[in-house]
């Protein structure tokens, strides 16, 4: 099997690190109560999902 005839620099190693790093998790606001959550997922909060209700959440 090949071997890397010389080590990588710290600088290489890290810009290889750099570009495998998850990216940042987007989240929006519910139009309906206001949470912040992911998008094209049924609301946390509320149970809601596009204007209807997915999940009976009791509310208070």
């Amino acid at each position: 099997m090949a071997n890397p005839k010389r080590k990588h620099s710290h600088s290489r190693s890290r810009k290889v690190r750099a570009a495998r790093r998850q990216p940042a998790i987007s989240l929006h606001e519910c139009p309906r109560c206001g949470a912040s959550g992911r998008p094209h997922t049924v609301c946390d909060n509320c149970g809601h999902y596009r204007g209807r209700e997915v999940v009976a959440k009791d509310e208070f």
